[in-house]
C-alpha cells in the first residue's frame, strides 16, 4: 500500500482528481479527453454490471478483467491494450499518491501482455483484390465511404467528422456549391482533416460523437478516383439535419443525420462478410475492418513511395517540426508524391 502524509482523506470524484493532477503535470487537453472518455466508460460499466460496487476505488482485478473482456467485440487488440493502459495509469497514480490502497490492473496488464498482440499480422490483400472488393459495392454512400478510407488512410472517427467545408472539390457536374475552409483556398482537390473534433465538443455548430486523433491538422489530396466516388455520393446526398453540413449522411433509419462510426463499421463488415473477409470471432489478423483500410493505405503507399515522412504526414502522425516542412511545400512534397504513387481502385 502506497501512502504519503499529504494524501487527501476523501476524494469525491477520483477520476476528476486524477485528471486535474495530470493537467498540472502538463498533459495536453487532447490526452486528458482521451483519459476521461475511457475512465468514465469504465466507471459506467462497473456501476451497471456490479451492483455491490459503488466507486471505482473498490474495484478489483476480476472487475477490471470483465471490462477488458467487454471490449473485445468492439475494438481492435491494439485499442484494447491502449484503453487498458489508461486504466492502469489511473490506478497506479492513485495508489502512489495514497488515494487508493492498490492497483487492481497490475496482474491484468501482465495477462494482457501475453494475450494481446498490439501489432498483429494482418490479412494480406493485394491491390487487384481490393479493387474487386470496391467494385462489388453498389450504393454510392457505402462506396464513397470505403474509397475515402482506402485513399486517405484516415480513421473512421475522422471520416465521420468531415463536413462539406472540409472538402475542396470542383463540381461542374452537380448543381451544388459550398465554401471550403480557408486552409484549402490554394489547395484544390483536397480534404482537410482537423485535429479539433473530440467527443462531446461542439465544432462547427454540432456536438461531436467521435474524436479525431491527429497530432496536427492535415490536408490530403483527392485524386480522380476519390473525386468520382465523392461526386457520385454528393449527387444523391440528402439534405443534412445538422447545421455543420456533414459530408457523409445516413440514408437509413437516421435519414439526414451525420453518419456515425458504428454505421461505418457496419458498412465495412457487411461487405467484408460477403467477400469472405470477415468472420464473427475472427481477430485483427483475419477480419477486414475500417482500421484495416488504414493499415492497407500505410503499407502500400509507403512501399510505393519509399517516403515515410509523407505517409506519416497523411496519417497525421508527425510532430509539428516535421509537419511544418510538408505544410509549407505541400504541392511538391505531398500532392506530387501522393498523385504519383497512390494505387488505383476503380
Amino acid at each position: 500500500m502506497a501512502t504519503r502524509t499529504d494524501a487527501p482523506e476523501d476524494v469525491a470524484d477520483p477520476i476528476a482528481y486524477f485528471l486535474d493532477d495530470q493537467r498540472y503535470h502538463g498533459k495536453s487537453e487532447r490526452t486528458l479527453e482521451a483519459y476521461e472518455r475511457v475512465l468514465r466508460q469504465f466507471e459506467e460499466f462497473v456501476r451497471e454490471r456490479f451492483d455491490h460496487i459503488e466507486e471505482v476505488s473498490a474495484v478489483g482485478r476480476r472487475e477490471c478483467m470483465a471490462w477488458v473482456h467487454s471490449l473485445r467485440d468492439r475494438f481492435e487488440s491494439s485499442t484494447i491494450a491502449t484503453y487498458a493502459s489508461y486504466l492502469n495509469r489511473f490506478y497506479d497514480y492513485m495508489n502512489r499518491v495514497g488515494v487508493f490502497e492498490e492497483n487492481p490492473m497490475v496482474l491484468v496488464m501482465e495477462e494482457l501482455s501475453e494475450s494481446i498482440d498490439t501489432n498483429p499480422t494482418r490479412r494480406d490483400i493485394s491491390i487487384p483484390e481490393m479493387r474487386s472488393f470496391v467494385d462489388s459495392i453498389a450504393h454510392p454512400l457505402e462506396r464513397a465511404v470505403v474509397v475515402t478510407l482506402l485513399k486517405t488512410g484516415m480513421r473512421v472517427g475522422e471520416l465521420c467528422n468531415l463536413d462539406l467545408r472540409d472538402c475542396h472539390l470542383e463540381t461542374p457536374e452537380l448543381d451544388l456549391e459550398w465554401t471550403a475552409r480557408v486552409q484549402l483556398e490554394r489547395r484544390p482537390s483536397s480534404i482537410f482533416v482537423s485535429e479539433e473534433p473530440a467527443r462531446g465538443r461542439t465544432v462547427n455548430g454540432e456536438e461531436r460523437r467521435a474524436s479525431n486523433k491527429r497530432k496536427r491538422d492535415t490536408v490530403i489530396p483527392v485524386d480522380a478516383e476519390l473525386r468520382r466516388a465523392l461526386l457520385e455520393w454528393l449527387a444523391i446526398r440528402p439534405d443534412p439535419i445538422s447545421p455543420a453540413d456533414p459530408l457523409f449522411i445516413d440514408t437509413g433509419d437516421s435519414w439526414g443525420e451525420r453518419l456515425q462510426t458504428s454505421d461505418v463499421r457496419y458498412i465495412v463488415e457487411k461487405h467484408a462478410r460477403t467477400h469472405g473477409w470477415y468472420r464473427t470471432g475472427g481477430g485483427a489478423a483475419e477480419n477486414v475492418t475500417p482500421h484495416y483500410f488504414r493499415h492497407f493505405f500505410t503499407t502500400h503507399l509507403r512501399d510505393r513511395t519509399g517516403d515515410r515522412g509523407v505517409v506519416k504526414y497523411l496519417r497525421g502522425d508527425v510532430a509539428s517540426d516535421v509537419i511544418d516542412t510538408y505544410t509549407h511545400n505541400w504541392g511538391d512534397q505531398v500532392r506530387t508524391v501522393y498523385e504519383t504513387n497512390i494505387y488505383s481502385l476503380l
